[in-house]
């Protein structure tokens, strides 16, 4: 066998064509998300954000002269799915950016492949504060949500003004965001309301079919009122078991809800069977059943109706939405898609959102994103309840 050596210059012009091409081509997106169980009703419009950003994007020209490309993947929430698929993306796919995951379980396990990979990788919904506290934090990860501290904060102000309440019930997912989410709860309460006692404390799963002993075991109790951050189907269904046992009618319905259970996607799936007076929150409330509905948001939320092809749209579609414009915002900023170049572009960088601009932390990369909050009304616009009159609670301080 004749061995031919090819001279230096030929052998250099051969491994830069492969990069050269890599360098003209589309910049990829690992987007793993919940796309199926009861987390979808989450997970499907934050993609559909996501892949209207996409379209944005490159409807204008794309990012340094190259086109976006999202890689959507089905992590089924659960974390060690979300990690395999961000190792395939990565490996196989050879994508360049990572952003996706929905709950607090998913991303902090894919911020370790972020982390290990030396790859951006932003989270659009996980609030649990570990995701990027000090033992946690490293230059590749950023929160494009709102956090535990802001929304267990949010509700016990919400909660501390209401009348005739002396004891507090809590119920919440038996995982890290919701232990999160209730110690924030109490914490602020106890600073708030020291007068109020904590009488029941409830630990469904996450996915729990059947929440009727949670629902018996509290009202066992008679608190006053209940702070709960059931989310997605989880909300749908423990709504749903909960109506036909007296449960809202006990406690009046005197609940609070901080798992977004205001995002029009809860709200037309139960319909008519929406406890009406629970107040909850939503990152777009959508639709507004009250004054002071920001013009951009309103032209972003009939943006997103007509690309899903649904009348109303999504409330989650914005997250999916202003991850995109934030990994697009850090590769602008950096002049570059060179990791480490975009992840240091990113910490303390501004982007543009529907909502107005949001700036990520320089120290711990969590976005200065709040949450609209209000009660659950029936409107006779709408087929469905609504948040009257949302109000916007920002990080700093908890309310306005």
């Amino acid at each position: 066998m004749e061995f031919r050596f090819l001279p230096a210059a030929a052998m250099a012009v051969g491994l830069l064509a492969p990069l050269a091409a890599q360098a003209k081509g589309p910049i990829k997106i690992g987007f793993p998300i919940p796309l199926s169980g009861p987390t979808a009703v989450y997970g499907e419009p934050i993609l559909k954000g996501a892949e209207l950003a996409v379209a944005d994007i490159n409807a204008h020209g794309g990012v340094l002269g190259r086109k976006l490309e999202l890689l959507p993947r089905d992590s089924k929430a659960n974390p060690a799915e979300a990690v395999r698929l961000a190792r395939e993306l990565i490996v196989k796919n050879g994508v360049q950016f990572l952003a996706g995951t929905l709950t607090s379980a998913e991303a902090p396990a894919v911020s370790t492949i972020a982390k290990e990979n030396h790859i951006v990788f932003v989270a659009p919904s996980a609030k649990i504060v570990a995701l990027t506290d000090k033992a946690n934090i490293h230059p590749y990860i950023f929160r494009a949500a709102s956090n535990t501290t802001i929304e267990g904060e949010a509700g016990a102000l919400i909660m501390s003004k209401m009348k005739g309440v002396h004891t507090i019930a809590t119920i919440a997912p038996d995982y890290a965001y919701g232990h999160d989410a209730i110690t924030a709860f109490i914490t602020a309460m106890k600073r708030l309301r020291p007068d109020i006692k904590i009488v029941d404390q409830q630990w469904p799963r996450l996915g729990q079919a059947n929440f009727t002993p949670f629902i018996t075991a509290q009202m066992s109790k008679h608190p006053d009122a209940v702070y709960c951050d059931l989310f997605a189907g989880d909300f749908i269904s423990f709504v749903k078991q909960a109506t036909p046992l007296g449960y809202f009618k006990a406690i009046h319905n005197r609940l609070a809800d901080g798992g977004e259970a205001g995002s029009v996607d809860v709200t037309r799936a139960l319909g008519n069977t929406y406890p009406l007076g629970i107040w909850v929150n939503a990152y777009d409330p959508v639709l507004w059943d009250g004054p002071n509905q920001p013009p951009a948001e309103r032209a972003f939320d009939e943006k997103v109706a007509k690309a899903m092809k649904d009348k109303y749209g999504s409330s989650w579609a914005i997250q999916g939405y202003v991850t995109i414009s934030a990994i697009a915002q850090g590769i602008r900023a950096a002049g570059s898609t060179n990791e480490a170049a975009v992840s240091k572009a990113m910490a303390g960088m501004t982007y543009p959102t529907p909502l107005g601009p949001r700036t990520f932390d320089a120290t711990t990369h969590n976005a200065d994103a709040g949450e609209y909050w209000g009660p659950a009304v029936r409107s006779p616009k709408f087929p469905f309840a609504v948040i009257q009159d949302p109000t916007y609670y920002n990080p700093q301080p908890a309310g306005h």
